[in-house]
């Protein structure tokens, strides 16, 4: 028996039913007013491409001096706005920054994705430009590529121990799968990539409730809540200051080793201990509150990072107990002055 064709007034009666036509109209709106009144940023100073940082604006960025190569101050860095349709000289590069997102571009001389919120396909597209303009590309990639590690400190050449269908899979894999395609545009593609594996960072200008340990201690206690540990508090933690991470970076994207690279402090601490460090930091009648652990939490987390010490120079300098006040001062400040939802 003969399908009948979807009629006309069929099709009409699927577009409004559910205000379907509505979503599209106020969709085709909100996307018309983005680009109308968007600043059009993109006109860019030709004559010295060099001065623009290639870090995300989402962390510090470097302040080189001139004379001696040194490295000075920290500060927030905001990327101007869209992609130039066209790209006229060849020795410029195009940079994307941002996580769960388009936050700004850049003509520069290398290409910076992030590889969380982004995963997969924002690697394949990101890596889709690198090829078209000829970019350096950089994936930061993370420690959760190791999984629970039965390897402890975990190298670059271990595999890891990934549940590929649990809870944190979506993430998990999605790094790897990442890292994967990276490595194949290397091989295939004739793309210039570097891979850096960021081990748990910490810092000011987080946001407050991001869901990070230490974020979590500091935002807890400053607030006279309990820290909430889960599970037993015995598992372990490595911590980098964030500047240590900007070095690493840094080095990474300007020497000649693909990697993937192991960045992270080796200093390694359960979360009872972290709990403690933040006591003394910040109060030191701070309490303790124990839930359930979540699935396949790592138990041990600990970067080898020979690799980047041969290869890259690159060490972290800054401890968790010389890191964390700075990130305090900078919690408290914002909480205690009501800008609870400010954070990069």
């Amino acid at each position: 028996m003969l399908k009948h064709p979807r009629s006309l007034p069929r099709s009409i009666n699927y577009l409004f039913k559910e205000q379907r036509l509505l979503f599209i109209l106020v969709g085709i709106l909100i996307g018309s007013t983005f680009f109308i009144f968007q600043p059009t940023l993109s006109r860019l100073n030709p004559s010295d491409p060099t001065t623009h940082s290639s870090l995300p604006s989402s962390i510090y960025h470097r302040n080189q001096d001139s004379s001696s190569g040194s490295s000075g101050f920290f500060s927030k860095r905001t990327f101007p706005g869209r992609v130039p349709a066209g790209i006229g000289r060849k020795s410029l590069r195009i940079v994307v920054t941002g996580g769960a997102g388009f936050v700004g571009s850049h003509l520069v001389d290398k290409l910076i994705s992030r590889g969380d919120e982004t995963n997969v396909m924002g690697t394949l597209n990101m890596l889709g430009l690198a090829k078209r303009v000829g970019a350096r590309f950089l994936l930061t990639s993370t420690s959760e590529v190791y999984g629970d590690p039965l390897e402890h400190p975990q190298k670059e050449t271990y595999w890891g121990n990934v549940n590929p269908i649990g809870e944190r899979s979506c993430y998990d894999e999605g790094k790897r799968t990442a890292e994967t395609l990276t490595m194949d545009y290397h091989r295939g593609a004739d793309v210039e990539v570097r891979i850096a594996r960021i081990f748990n960072t910490y810092g000011p200008r987080m946001c407050l409730d991001d869901g990070r340990v230490v974020s979590n201690f500091v935002a807890q206690v400053i607030r006279k809540q309990p820290m909430t540990v889960y599970g037993d508090g015995k598992q372990t933690r490595s911590f980098q200051y964030v500047s240590d991470l900007v070095d690493g970076l840094v080095a990474l994207m300007e020497g000649e080793h693909v990697g993937p690279f192991n960045l992270g402090n080796p200093g390694e601490f359960t979360m009872l201990e972290l709990a403690e460090v933040v006591k003394e930091t910040i109060d030191s009648s701070a309490t303790i509150e124990f839930k359930p652990n979540t699935a396949d939490d790592p138990h041990k987390r600990k970067p080898d990072i020979s690799k980047a010490k041969e290869l890259l120079n690159w060490e972290p300098r800054i401890s968790l107990r010389e890191g964390l006040p700075l990130m305090v001062n900078d919690f408290r400040n914002r909480i205690l002055n009501g800008d609870e939802g400010k954070g990069l």
